[in-house]
C-alpha cells in the first residue's frame, strides 16, 4: 500500500511541477532569444541551443493539448 501511495504521490507532484514550469516558458525563450543575440559560440554550440530551445518550446504546447 505503501508504494502505491508513494507512486501516487510522485506522480501528482511531477505534474503539477511540469504545470508550474510550463508558465515560465515564454520568458525563459525570451530570455534564450537576447542571449543568443550577443552570445560568442561556435557554429556547432548554436545548433544545440536552437535545438533545446525548440524542445523547451514544444512541450508546453503538448501540455496545452493533453489539457495539463
Amino acid at each position: 500500500m505503501k508504494t502505491l501511495t508513494t507512486a501516487v504521490l510522485a506522480a501528482a507532484l511531477a505534474l503539477s511541477s511540469a504545470t508550474a514550469l510550463a508558465f515560465h516558458c515564454p520568458a525563459d525563450m525570451k530570455k534564450i532569444d537576447a542571449a543568443m543575440a550577443g552570445a560568442k559560440l561556435s557554429p556547432a554550440q548554436m545548433a544545440e541551443v536552437k535545438k533545446y530551445r525548440a524542445e523547451g518550446e514544444a512541450l508546453p504546447k503538448a501540455m496545452k493539448i493533453l489539457g495539463i
